[in-house]
């Protein structure tokens, strides 16, 4: 293990990560002083997950970024990759967006594009978030369902009453942040009407910026973006039981991608989602019925990236859950439910007048597909007594897809090979049915008033998406326009894959003071294995050369395996003083992802630390944020996967509270540090403007250089 820490990087990165390191020995050694005695008894476990709560952390993520992803940096061990300006795909400890479970407003949502364009974070803007919160590996079972890394919860702000019968609540807020380095503006407008059981709310935001910069003063290309997103609450409440109903628009009129051979060109979205919980003698009941459509489609908007060529793309997401909570006795809490979630997709690619290879037909590459899942799950939560607790649970989903007959742009020429392969996926058959068995163990264990120990096992199951078993066209270009993670290759789907079964073990040992006020440390190593984990191998039908600057692949089941160790710390560092109050927090994450044969996986961050200092007087909050990043060696060379250099990054930030107002600043970045993100795949954009040369490798894609924020909330 220690020669695999070893950070690979230049002298000054080198000497930035050991000074996190002392960091974070410092903040874990008073911890360990002080739980020295308990150690000795520890169960020899190696590995649980917990859900993070950091909302008060939210505000200064939003002035720093239109992207609701980047309300998750400070989650130790979650992180994005680059995809948009207000697109970038989450990642849970190595694994990417499709292997989470993201529920907004708890509606389940799917991204209809073949390229993830509209995941679902981008149907929720960050001035709109209330609270976010992560589980990551061992999730409980009535939290999980078709996804094996996690799942994220992002909602917005709960309906608000009237405090008596007598007089109508009215409330109101506006907000909006410029950023410098791309002009960026984002603004959010809130209204509220309220009696005492009855609440009517109204929010709409706008977030835009332009291409942005990097630490050299370049242009990153394709990069611009802007989206307009309505909503219209309604609330109600009795005594013992809640309603509320949202219905939204959302549209994005266009979003660059420096990462794809495509931009969105047009993004709209419409979704009802209604919750009803009650409360009973047996226990709660929770409910939520939901239904969104979309219209997307990819093109070219820009002359950073000109191109003609049309992909649209039709969508729905429906479902609903049924949840109850029946207190079995003083110790024992049963939760069992029911869900369902389906999915509909039509992808077709229309004509372009005048074009040999597209035309004179339709492209149809996804027909009339159909994803459906039905689960039930019971779960049984525990508190044996005031040391013990513990929680079992499980879970069995039934998936079925089913897609209709496809065909190329004609039946000769160029579009022979697709004619072929579609005649050939019409002949097959186009249907799949998976049955999951999910079960979840972990039990908490609180030694004393200052250490515990959390421990589990969950078996997750996922299958493969309407992409990835039906993406059939065999022609370059038709291959081309299929692949969510920005490395530009062409993919191939796989009727044949099957569901992903993913087996963790996990563990966190956290030490605070007996308040849980002025020092924390927590430490978890965690280990997946994945047995089918969906991958990719080289094509050799596709017959691309191998000093090609891009390849086709192919997805293909695959074992693989996970593991890491997460290490998170807080201190008090002092209180009520002439300076107010300070805290230091530090955490740092490493995580290996790897096929076992020993290659490495696709978009795996480095070794990267984080270390905060922070102070607070009277409506005074400041804020200095560095953040360390190794160099990341360690490559999928399947995908022609870019190494990337290591660096260091500060961030200032600083708010005025007052009584009706809030001024934020920030400065990201603030030596201006050119970077290039680990994990933000290739710069076709810059390729193409360079040319396209063939025996040029596409660069990475570059991080943002300086940007000034400023921010301004006004409560009416």
């Amino acid at each position: 293990m220690r020669k695999e820490l070893r950070v690979r990087v230049g002298t000054h990165q080198a000497m930035s990560l050991k000074w996190t390191a002392l960091v974070m020995a410092s903040l874990f050694g008073t911890a360990a002083n002080a739980a020295h005695e308990h150690m000795e008894h520890l169960p020899e476990i190696e590995v649980t997950a917990h859900a993070h709560d950091r909302n008060s952390d939210l505000h200064k993520r939003m002035v720093n970024s239109a992207d609701t992803a980047s309300l998750l940096q400070d989650y130790t061990g979650v992180y994005s990759y680059q995809a948009g300006g207000i697109s970038a795909l989450p990642n849970i400890r190595g694994m990417n967006d499709n292997r989470i479970r993201i529920l907004v407003d708890g509606a389940e949502l799917t991204a209809a594009c073949a390229n993830s364009m509209n995941a679902p974070l981008t149907y929720i803007s960050p001035a709109a978030v209330a609270n976010i919160s992560v589980l990551a590996g061992i999730t409980p079972v009535s939290m999980g369902g078709d996804s094996i890394a996690g799942t994220i919860t992002v909602d917005s702000a709960k309906p608000i009453y009237a405090a008596n019968a007598d007089a109508w609540l009215y409330k109101g807020s506006f907000s909006t942040v410029y950023r410098s380095n791309n002009n960026g503006l984002s603004t959010a407008l809130n209204a509220t009407a309220a009696s005492d059981n009855l609440s009517l709310s109204f929010t709409s935001t706008m977030d835009r910026g332009q291409s942005y910069r990097d630490g050299n003063g370049d242009k990153v290309l394709a990069s611009q973006f802007e989206r307009h997103i309505q909503t219209l609450t309604i609330g109600a409440k009795g005594e013992n039981e809640d309603f509320v109903l949202r219905l939204s628009h959302q549209e994005v009129p266009h979003q660059g991608f420096p990462n794809q051979r495509m931009d969105l060109i047009d993004n709209k979205a419409d979704s009802i989602n209604a919750s009803y919980s009650r409360h009973f003698a047996w226990g709660d009941l929770d409910t939520r019925l939901y239904w969104q459509e979309v219209s997307h489609e990819m093109g070219f908007f820009s002359s950073e990236k000109p191109g003609q060529m049309p992909m649209k793309t039709r969508g729905k997401d429906m479902g609903y859950q049924i949840k109850a909570s029946i207190p079995l006795s003083d110790v024992h809490t049963l939760r069992v439910g029911n869900e369902f979630h389906r999915q509909t997709l039509d992808d077709y690619w229309p004509p372009v007048a005048g074009s040999m290879m597209m035309g004179p037909r339709t492209f149809v590459n996804i027909n009339d597909g159909r994803r459906d899942r039905a689960g039930i799950f019971a779960e049984v939560e525990s508190q044996w007594n005031s040391r013990w607790s513990s929680m079992l649970g499980a879970r069995i989903d039934h998936v079925r897809s089913t897609v209709g007959e496809v065909q190329a742009y004609s039946t000769m020429g160029m579009n022979a090979a697709d004619h072929a392969a579609a005649q050939r996926f019409n002949g097959s058959s186009r249907s799949a049915s998976d049955n999951h068995l999910d079960m979840t163990a972990s039990g908490k264990y609180e030694f004393s008033d200052t250490t515990s120990l959390e421990f589990g096992y969950a078996r997750k199951t996922r299958s493969p998406s309407l992409y990835e078993r039906y993406s059939w066209g065999t022609g370059s270009m038709a291959r081309n326009m299929i692949g969510w993670f920005g490395d530009v290759n062409g993919y191939i789907g796989n009727p044949d894959l099957k569901p992903e079964k993913a087996n963790t073990i996990s563990a966190t040992l956290d030490w605070h003071d007996a308040e849980k006020a002025s020092w924390q440390a927590r430490v978890t190593p965690y280990f997946t294995y994945v047995q089918d984990y969906i991958g990719v191998e080289r094509d050799a039908r596709a017959g691309v050369p191998n000093n090609a600057p891009r390849t086709h692949l192919v997805f293909d089941n695959q074992d693989a395996r996970f593991y890491g160790i997460n290490m998170e710390g807080a201190k008090q560092l002092w209180q009520d003083t002439a300076w107010g109050q300070g805290r230091a927090k530090a955490s740092l994450a490493w995580t290996r992802g790897e096929r076992i044969n020993g290659e490495s996986l696709y978009q795996i961050m480095p070794l990267n630390a984080r270390v905060s200092l922070e102070q607070k007087k009277g409506a005074w909050s400041n804020g200095v944020d560095v953040q360390f990043v190794d160099a990341k060696t360690r490559v999928d060379d399947v995908r022609l996967e870019p190494e990337t250099g290591g660096y260091t990054l500060v961030d200032l930030r600083s708010s005025y509270q007052w009584s009706k107002a809030r001024l934020d600043f920030s400065v990201t970045n603030l030596f201006d540090r050119y970077y290039a993100l680990p994990t933000g795949g290739v710069n076709f954009a810059q390729w193409v403007a360079d040319g396209r040369q063939a025996s040029v490798p596409m660069g990475p894609v570059a991080g943002m250089g300086r940007s000034i924020n400023l921010g301004l909330t006004l409560d009416f």
